[in-house]
């Protein structure tokens, strides 16, 4: 049961380690939460695992399974990785890695909350009202008919961010207090320390060419924790489970162990299996346990990291065949769409002189979402200043979504998804510590600003009477590949590591 103290018009609410004041007004309350947050002592058993992250994901207990055409894991043994074919005349192998992303909502989570006569009515901003009404109804120990969800606009939400928690933050102190509607809005360092994160990911990739420059050998693992936290019925685990309040009541919740996600293209495996010709590519997921953060759902799942290693690595695999990277992608691809989409990507920047300038480098990347949603081809001109910054000159999209009905909302989303996988991929990282997170505002978690967008040129590629397809995400994965090879192009230097920030870049020329 929660224990509510009254003391000068504030209500303390306290159940297990779950603290918070209500007030009458917004300023008595922050006034009284920050003294509660400084008279509070919490014992942080061992604190947060602060072992290396990319050793961890994949040093620690995981389970490995392979993926199959088609996009989707099976049960059964993993094959080794076997010596590179007879036949090989170039093997080359890399390792990606790609950090913890926050949603980064630039408006804190809230959420809204009256409990009256055993009935609970609760307002969010979240994804869906009724998988949150079973997790609240769930948590409270409470019938679904008695909790109410009602969807109201507020601050950004997609994927899981911090919106579910915040609304079930509402119903607890709403319970508390009967009979007072209870505004819970996060704070900014609430946000950034509590949401949950994109998972980190390690990219292995090993394939060989022939005399030809064509790939004979390709080899793919992926390792991270689950994409898949949301609180809904049906999924595994139970839907309270993936608050994180209740994990501190004081009957708290079990920390979830999710299983692997078998569906094609979904979680870590999502663009896992390349859209390119290679014969027999050896696909490995790695679902990793004991990380240190809590993850769920952020846009496009695993696609990034596993694009963005991908399409890194067909550059390298250019290099080194001696073919340019248009060709090469071409020689591999024998989908006509996603041809013409690079095609057109390739034709654009030439119309555009990209890369042409001093320090100036320029990039491509390719992917379809999914392998079944929309095609589409990325292109970045950069240029890397002397103090090792990245600035972003211009942009380039093709993109095959097949009918379009509202060309410039297709293409406002490609433009605004291009600029946040640009964010993730050159600023964006959370950091913590044994007491917790520490990137828990805009300087310590950096995201891309106006000083560093782009201008961006985007084609759509007309299909009348051709299937609709999905384009939501497409972009990122491209995005950030593009920018990772326009980077190489600029300076020389092959960055495997994200973000590409001023660190990364001076530790790789020393290295």
């Amino acid at each position: 049961m929660a224990e509510r103290l009254k003391a000068s018009g504030v209500s303390v609410i306290r159940n297990g380690s779950f603290l918070a004041v209500a007030a009458d007004g917004e300023y008595e309350a922050v006034k009284a939460a920050g003294r509660l947050a400084n008279a509070a002592e919490w014992d942080m058993g061992d604190g947060l695992p602060t072992q290396e992250l990319y050793e961890a994901l994949t040093a620690n207990e995981r389970i490995s399974l392979p993926v199959v055409e088609g996009g989707a894991p099976i049960e059964a043994p993993v094959p080794a990785l076997a010596d590179p074919p007879a036949g090989a005349a170039a093997t080359l192998s890399a390792r990606y890695e790609k950090p913890y992303h926050m949603h980064g909502s630039i408006g804190p989570s809230a959420g809204c909350a009256l409990f009256e006569d055993g009935k609970l009515t609760v307002w969010t901003h979240n994804q869906g009202v009724y998988p949150l009404r079973a997790a609240i109804a769930e948590a409270l120990r409470m019938e679904p008919g008695d909790v109410h969800v009602q969807f109201v606009p507020g601050a950004g939400c997609y994927g899981h961010n911090g919106a579910d928690d915040a609304a079930f933050d509402a119903a607890l102190c709403a319970v508390a207090v009967p009979g007072a509607p209870i505004l819970l809005t996060w704070t900014r360092d609430d946000e950034h320390a509590w949401e949950p994160y994109g998972s980190a990911m390690v990219m292995e990739l090993r394939a060989s060419i022939d005399g030809d420059g064509k790939i004979i050998d390709w080899s793919h693992e992926s390792y991270g924790d689950t994409f898949m936290g949301r609180p809904a019925p049906g999924r595994a685990g139970t839907p309270a489970e993936k608050l994180v309040s209740t994990h501190f009541m004081e009957d708290p919740i079990d920390w979830p162990v999710p299983p692997p996600t078998m569906g094609p293209h979904v979680g870590i495996h999502r663009n896992l299996e390349p859209l390119y010709n290679f014969p027999g590519p050896r696909l490995v997921k790695n679902l990793v346990r004991g990380m240190p953060l809590r993850v769920s759902a952020l846009r496009t799942l695993g696609a990034f990291g596993n694009t963005v290693a991908i399409e890194t690595f067909m550059n390298e695999l250019a290099e080194a065949a001696g073919i340019d990277p248009v060709t090469f992608r071409l020689n591999h691809l024998d989908d006509d769409r996603a041809k013409e989409c690079i095609t057109a990507l390739a034709g654009m920047m030439a119309a555009g002189k990209a890369g042409d300038g001093d320090g100036l480098g320029q990039g491509i990347a390719f992917a379809r979402y999914k392998n079944s949603a929309a095609y589409c081809a990325t292109g970045a001109e950069v240029e890397v200043t002397d103090e090792a910054e990245v600035k972003l000159t211009r942009a380039w999209i093709a993109c095959d979504a097949g009918e379009v009905v509202d060309p410039h909302g297709l293409i406002a989303q490609l433009e605004g998804g291009y600029i946040q996988a640009a964010s993730w991929t050159l600023y964006e990282q959370v950091t913590w510590d044994k007491d917790g997170i520490t990137s828990r505002d805009w300087d310590s978690y950096p995201i891309l600003r106006f000083d560093n967008v782009p201008e961006v040129e985007c084609r759509l590629m007309e299909q009348p009477g051709m299937p609709f397809l999905g384009a939501g995400e497409t972009v990122a994965g491209p995005a950030g590949g593009a920018i990772a090879n326009a980077i190489h192009d600029a300076i020389g230097i092959r960055l495997r590591r994200m973000p590409f920030n001023r660190d990364a870049i001076r530790a790789a020329a020393l290295a």
